[in-house]
């Protein structure tokens, strides 16, 4: 239950969090040219896990203990498994594409929601999937001259963050949300910690900077979107996140001198439109289990 309801600032925070996000992915891009992948994200676990050890305790039950750690783990295995694939597909796509890609997710959720949590997917939700999945491939485009093997990457990336989301589904009745982000942050801190002697190398002072900067921008999109959940519906914020496709190809064409072709804008139009199709059927379906008897609620089709 959300403390307050003020839908305005929640916008507000959930547009900012666009911003602070799409900063962090140029820098990410940025620095991949120059610095290992796995060393400027192992800085920006270990700042993430110094801010989820920093979030208030709302009880006094240890915010270590999980009914659940085999899942924990692997969400945080998928969490970082995102970050480190979307870097690798975004150095060498621009940022308009890889951010475009990423918009997947909430697709993919509905795909997966039906063999891991045994949802009923309508055809209305099944059509917008497939919609979405067209847009992709007008990203993509395989087989056609524009292809970037990259964009791999991309959906793989989207595919790990839509595993992720399911299994936060899976552990919301049980384990409270700052212990969802505690043992996420600490599950990739350490399999980083493992990676980065292979790969580690002395940073100069600029790419230490960028890497910190990247960390707290990433870190600080976190807590705006935690405080935008707060106090306004999902179903409010969801179509504000798709803000940070715009700050993305701003700093792409920024940084790196380059704006998304119009097979790109294409794709994204439809991505997007699939995309807050599918959040109204997902609210639709909220609404439609709340008023629904206890029996029938895993059952409603959208």
């Amino acid at each position: 239950m959300r403390s307050s309801d003020d839908p305005f600032r929640g916008i507000i925070f959930a547009v900012s969090a666009t911003i602070l996000f799409a900063s962090s992915d140029t820098i990410s891009k940025y620095l991949s040219g120059g610095l290992p992948i796995i060393e400027f994200i192992w800085i920006r676990y270990a700042l993430n896990t110094l801010f989820a050890l920093c979030l208030p305790r709302p009880t006094p039950r240890p915010v270590r203990l999980s009914r659940h750690p085999v899942l924990q783990t692997l969400r945080g295995l998928c969490a970082v498994g995102s970050s480190v694939l979307f870097v690798m597909g975004v150095r060498q796509m621009t940022m308009a594409q890889a951010t475009t890609i990423s918009f997947l997710s909430p697709l993919l959720v509905t795909v997966l929601s039906i063999p891991l949590l045994h949802e009923v997917v309508g055809i209305r939700r099944w059509a917008a999937v497939a919609t979405g999945m067209l847009g992709m491939i007008v990203v993509v485009r395989p087989g056609l001259d524009g292809f970037q093997p990259a964009a791999l990457f991309g959906v793989a990336s989207a595919s790990c963050w839509a595993l992720s989301l399911i299994l936060t589904r899976k552990l919301a009745t049980d384990d409270p949300p700052r212990t969802t982000v505690l043992w996420s942050a600490v599950t990739g801190l350490l399999l980083l910690t493992l990676a980065l002697p292979f790969s580690a190398v002395w940073p100069d002072w600029r790419q230490f900077g960028l890497s910190v900067g990247m960390g707290v921008l990433a870190t600080g999109g976190q807590w705006l979107v935690i405080l935008a959940h707060r106090i306004a519906a999902a179903s409010v914020l969801a179509p504000m996140f798709y803000a940070q496709l715009i700050w993305s190809t701003l700093g792409g064409y920024l940084v790196f001198n380059n704006l998304p072709d119009e097979w790109t804008g294409a794709g994204a139009t439809i991505i997007i439109a699939s995309g807050l199709y599918t959040a109204h059927r997902e609210r639709m379906r909220a609404r439609a289990s709340q008023i629904a008897p206890p029996v029938a609620k895993s059952r409603v089709a959208v």
